[in-house]
């Protein structure tokens, strides 16, 4: 073969599981910056995301400082230090603890660890959309229940789809994007059903949030009680962290020293595990957070539902809002060219939705004033 032939050759990438040729690469969105220069805006509000709009805890940000004098140096592939932070605000055993690039990442490496072709997972939808792409990644089968009437988890129904080809049950609680939670009875009675070859994994992204309502159920203590158990939180939410990438999980000692054989030694950055450890006792912030939240929540949902849209009971930082038969694509679009950044639902298939982050009382301002000014032209203007 002469080596022009050689050179006009390509190479044909396949995928080793088939599956990854349906996947749908997870959308992040546009950065403020460009939609800023985009559409020739001084101003961008971005409530799309979920992070926290005080951003990072002080106590976090005079660790990072402290950490950039040894930039050079590998991290603590242990999280030593985080990891005994964890452990004392928890009161678990440190032998108990995985970290990871975020949550996200603790979920792809459960898959690869538990997952092979045709295996399945059962979860609710629309949830966290990485559970489908952690499952199809690695050639599984996803198989998805839909959320009850109320837009909440149908556990009886999920339970119903366990099969023996079910290695692990994802359940957001809150969940995303509804911030719908599952009380915790319903959680008891449904792991106590559970297969023991099935591992459930409770993923807690904004257990902080969540906490104080009643009959909210606490991982930590489910764990504790010595049940099969995968429990996962992080620090990008409530705890402002969400640029560093840094979360955690807690499970069964075996299972942890499966996860590190697949972990890659420095996953969660050195400046990333001073920063959560710090994060983690500066209280004050968290509770600033938290409150800042709860009343914003109670402000929003009230002047959304004055508009005459409707919001789905949410126990995160984040409401769902039913937009009353608008087309979330247009609004979504229309909330864009007005400077106001939230997530479309499409994807979700609530094509009838958008979710909406709480943000800083002005923030929350200048989207209602956009919401109400879309809405009043889209009446003057009927399609």
């Amino acid at each position: 073969m002469s080596k022009s032939k050689q050179k006009a050759r390509k190479h044909t990438f396949r995928p080793a599981h088939k599956s990854v040729e349906d996947l749908m690469p997870y959308q992040t969105g546009k950065p403020i910056e460009e939609l800023a220069r985009e559409k020739g805006l001084d101003r961008i509000v971005k409530l799309a995301s979920n992070e926290n709009p005080l951003g990072s805890s002080p106590a976090a940000k005079d660790a990072v400082a402290r950490m950039l004098d040894d930039l050079g140096r590998y991290p603590d592939g242990g999280g030593f230090y985080l990891k005994e932070a964890i452990s004392e605000s928890l009161d678990v055993a440190e032998e108990m603890i995985v970290l990871g690039n975020g949550s996200n990442e603790i979920l792809e490496l459960l898959a690869q660890l538990l997952l092979a072709d045709n295996d399945e997972t059962v979860y609710a939808w629309p949830a966290f959309i990485v559970y489908r792409l952690a499952t199809m990644a690695h050639g599984a089968v996803g198989i998805e229940v839909p959320l009850d009437g109320d837009l909440k988890h149908d556990l009886p129904a999920m339970a119903g789809s366990i099969t023996e080809r079910t290695k692990l049950v994802f359940i957001s609680n809150p969940n995303n994007p509804t911030g719908t939670f599952v009380k915790t009875g319903e959680l008891v009675n449904f792991l106590d059903g559970l297969p023991p070859s099935v591992l459930p994994v409770l993923d807690e992204a904004y257990f902080e949030y969540a906490r104080d309502n009643a009959d909210f159920p606490d991982g930590v203590s489910l764990l504790k009680e010595g049940r099969n158990l995968v429990v996962m939180r992080t620090f990008s939410k409530a705890y402002g962290l969400a640029g560093l990438r840094v979360g955690y999980a807690l499970m069964p000692q075996q299972l942890v020293q499966l996860v590190n054989r697949v972990r890659q030694p420095f996953n969660v950055n050195s400046v990333a595990q001073a920063a959560a450890a710090a994060a983690v006792s500066d209280v004050d912030f968290l509770e600033k957070t938290l409150e800042l939240n709860r009343t914003e929540m109670e402000r929003l949902e009230a002047r959304i539902r004055s508009l005459g849209f409707n919001t789905v009971p949410s126990a995160a930082n984040f409401i769902l809002i039913d937009l009353a038969g608008l087309p979330g694509g247009e609004i979504f679009e229309g909330l864009q060219d007005k400077g106001v950044i939230v997530r479309a639902m499409d994807a979700y298939g609530l094509p009838e939705y958008i979710r909406v982050t709480v943000g800083l009382p002005e923030e929350n301002d200048f989207f209602l004033k956009a919401l109400a000014e879309i809405k009043k032209e889209k009446r003057g203007n009927p399609k």
